[in-house]
C-alpha cells in the first residue's frame, strides 16, 4: 500500500531572511525551532536527505509545505514576493523526486486576492494539489470574511486546504501560556497544548461564520486528530440550537473536513476518529521534520492498527488520491 505523508514541512533560506528582518531576535519559539535547532537543515533539505528520512520512516510520497508561520506574519508585500518563488521551490524539488514529493502552495494570506490568485497558479501550472495555511494571519483568524477569496478559489479549483497550527495570538499566549520557564512556556503554547486548541477553535469559527454554507465543495484537512475539536463534538451540538446553518456542527466534519495524526501516533486516537467521522475521513501525515519516524514506523502504525485491510487503504492512499483526482487543472 502506498503511504502519503501530508504535513511534511520544509524552509527556503529566503523565507528565514524575511523571518529575520521582521523579527531578529526570533522571538516566536517555532521560528527559532526552525532556523536555531538540530532539525534546521531537515527542512532546508529536499534532496538526498529528505528520501532517505522518508525512506526509513516507511513514507512513500511526501507533500510538501512551508513550515509555520510561512508567510502569514508577514507584512502583504513582502508575502507577495515570496509566495511565488516558495511555490517554485517546491515545484522544482517535485521534478527532481517526481512520484517522491508533491506539493502543497504556500500564501501570502494578509492579501487574499493575491493569495487566491497564487493558489489558482499552483494549482494549474505547477500541479499542486491544494495550499497549507496556518491558522492565523498577522494575528486574524482565518474564518473572517477577508479570507474568504482563498476558500473561493479552493472550493472552485476542488483543491484541499490544510489548515496547520499556529502560535495563538500575543493576548492569548500571555494569558494562558506563560508564568513558567522556557521551555516549558513555548511548548505550552505550541505541541503541546496551544497550537492545537487555537486551531481546532478556528475550523470550528469557519463552521460557524457559515464558511462550509456558503462554499459546500470546500476541503479542509486537520492534523494531530483533528486539533482537540473533534473530541468535543457531542458537547458543540449543544450550539446547533443556537446558529443559523444548513446542517449540525458535527456534519461539516463528515463532509468537509479530514483529519490526519499530524505525527501523533495513537490508536487510540486513530479509534475514536474512526467512530467520530468514518474511515472516508483519515488520511495520513508524519509532520516531519518535528516528529521524525525511524525504521518504518510510520508505515507499522497503520499495520499494526486494529483495522481491516478496506480501512487501511482508505487511510495510506486511497483517500488522498481521490481527493486530488477530483482537483481541477
Amino acid at each position: 500500500m502506498r503511504l502519503y505523508g501530508l504535513e511534511e514541512h520544509f524552509l527556503t533560506t529566503d523565507v528565514i531572511a524575511a523571518w529575520r528582518r521582521r523579527d531578529p531576535q526570533l522571538a516566536e519559539p517555532m521560528m527559532k525551532w526552525a532556523v536555531q535547532s538540530d532539525i534546521t537543515s531537515a527542512l532546508l533539505d529536499t534532496g538526498a536527505g529528505r528520501l532517505t528520512a522518508m525512506d526509513d520512516a516507511g513514507i512513500d510520497t511526501a507533500v510538501l509545505s512551508l513550515t509555520t508561520p510561512g508567510l502569514q506574519n508577514l507584512d502583504a508585500a513582502e508575502a507577495i514576493a515570496l509566495q511565488g518563488a516558495t511555490n517554485d521551490a517546491i515545484a522544482a524539488a517535485v521534478r527532481h523526486h517526481p512520484g517522491r514529493f508533491q506539493g502543497f502552495a504556500a500564501l501570502a494570506t494578509a492579501a487574499p486576492p493575491a493569495a487566491a490568485g497564487e493558489l489558482r497558479r499552483a494549482v494549474t501550472e505547477l500541479g499542486f494539489n491544494g495550499a497549507l495555511v496556518n491558522a492565523s494571519s498577522r494575528g486574524r483568524a482565518l474564518d473572517a470574511p477577508e479570507f474568504w477569496d482563498i476558500y473561493e478559489a479552493a472550493e472552485d479549483l476542488r483543491a484541499p486546504i490544510y489548515l496547520h497550527p499556529s502560535v495563538p495570538v500575543p493576548d492569548v499566549t500571555a494569558a494562558y501560556y506563560r508564568g513558567f520557564s522556557e521551555p516549558v512556556n513555548s511548548m505550552l503554547a505550541t505541541g503541546a497544548f496551544g497550537w492545537h486548541y487555537d486551531a481546532g477553535l478556528t475550523v470550528l469559527r469557519m463552521i460557524i461564520a457559515g464558511v462550509f454554507d456558503r462554499f459546500p465543495a470546500l476541503q479542509v484537512i486537520l492534523g494531530h486528530w483533528g486539533e482537540v475539536v473533534l473530541f468535543y463534538l457531542d458537547r458543540i451540538a449543544a450550539m446547533d440550537q443556537l446558529l443559523d446553518l444548513q446542517r449540525p456542527i458535527a456534519e461539516y466534519f463528515r463532509s468537509n473536513i479530514f483529519v490526519t495524526p499530524g505525527g501523533v501516533s495513537s490508536h487510540t486516537y486513530l479509534r475514536w476518529t474512526l467512530e467520530t467521522v468514518g474511515a472516508e475521513r483519515i488520511m495520513y501525515a508524519s509532520d516531519y521534520p518535528f516528529n521524525q519516524e525511524r525504521a518504518g514506523s510510520a508505515r507499522r502504525f497503520l499495520d499494526d492498527a486494529p483495522i481491516d485491510r478496506a480501512t487501511r487503504e482508505r487511510i495510506t492512499f486511497r483517500n488522498w488520491e481521490e481527493l486530488v483526482a477530483g482537483i481541477r487543472r
